[in-house]
């Protein structure tokens, strides 16, 4: 009964069938509607739209190499990363499918070597030819309801994981015994002593603390996390997707804790020494998540970074420009 709990669970066959359906419309009425989904501009605040979009966006003017790159009419769902082709193509599908791109799905943490389209990119360094889209969001962006106060959850961190990496491997050889813990290893490949059986998120939710260390890329939990009554604990991190991760401010957005993860329990004592600290930590994680929460934003800024990119790789001459600097 516990796999079938969905009340903290995005609907995935709603969400294919929705992504399918898209599918049969014909391409002439798709085009006609962009006008009409980017008119939706002039109801948002402008600031925020051209910050967002050269966020995401931060390619200069260029040249982009045929053989580096695809036509939008043949981007085809492969037989691996279906939500990755779906969530590109519920806005790629606005364009002329003649215009080229360069596409990396999956969790990517090198920056490519000619503009493309990606989920995830390193926060540090020159990152400007990685452009975000929000893929494979009905994994990374859910978001929930928490009933329950802070103050009222058990004084500890859990945390369900697969543990492969090496980062996350030593944080468990430092604290899976420890008092204010409660870890579990979700696969049973190898490291078959942490194995614990999944949780579901209502269960977590019983507990303060939510560890969300990098797996990867980035961490999967986070923006339920944020959505909760409880707080994120993670080191700063290192990789970000269209949540905009390199943003976040430690301790006002999650607790933060050293890369060598030795203040854990400093960092948890303090916090439930101080329960109005760590409120006010999760009243600015929940403003956060609450930019994301406006769908006729996502779409138009959607809508604006492929545009972006379409007119900066010199392919269209686009009206929107005053929003791409």
């Amino acid at each position: 009964m516990r796999k079938l709990e969905f009340r903290h669970k995005k609907n995935k066959p709603w969400y294919y069938a929705k992504a399918v359906s898209r599918e049969l419309i014909p391409q002439v009425i798709i085009r006609f509607d962009k006008t009409r989904q980017l008119a939706k501009a002039a109801s948002l605040d402008d600031a925020v739209l051209r910050s967002r979009v050269n966020y995401y966006n931060q390619i200069e003017p260029c040249d982009l190499p045929n053989e580096s790159s695809i036509r939008l009419a043949d981007l085809k769902i492969p037989q691996r990363s279906r939500a990755y082709y779906f969530d590109t193509y519920e806005y790629t599908r606005y364009f002329d499918q003649q215009l080229r791109a360069a596409f990396l799905f999956g969790d990517i943490t090198h920056v490519p070597d000619v503009p493309s389209i990606v989920k995830s990119r390193p926060i540090f360094g020159n990152n400007r030819n990685s452009v975000f889209l929000n893929l494979d969001k009905a994994r990374h962006f859910n978001f929930i309801n928490d009933p329950t106060a802070f103050r009222k959850k058990r004084n500890m961190l859990v945390g369900r994981a697969v543990v492969h990496q090496a980062h996350r491997i030593r944080f468990y050889e430092m604290y899976f015994h420890h008092p204010l813990c409660n870890l579990g290893q979700i696969n049973n490949d190898m490291n078959t002593q942490w194995y614990t059986p999944r949780m579901t998120i209502r269960e977590h939710l019983r507990y303060k603390f939510i560890l969300c260390i990098e797996g990867h890329d980035v961490a999967t939990n986070l923006k339920w996390v944020m959505s909760s009554n409880s707080i994120a604990v993670m080191p700063r991190p290192r990789y970000e997707t269209w949540f905009r991760e390199g943003t976040l401010r430690p301790n006002v957005h999650f607790i933060e804790i050293r890369d060598d993860y030795s203040d854990l329990e400093e960092k948890l004592d303090y916090y439930i020494q101080h329960p109005e600290e760590a409120d006010a930590i999760i009243e600015n994680a929940h403003a956060y998540i609450n930019t994301f929460r406006n769908k006729v934003e996502e779409d138009v800024v959607s809508l604006l970074v492929l545009e972006k990119y379409f007119h900066q790789t010199g392919q269209i001459d686009s009206k929107y420009q005053p929003y791409f600097s």
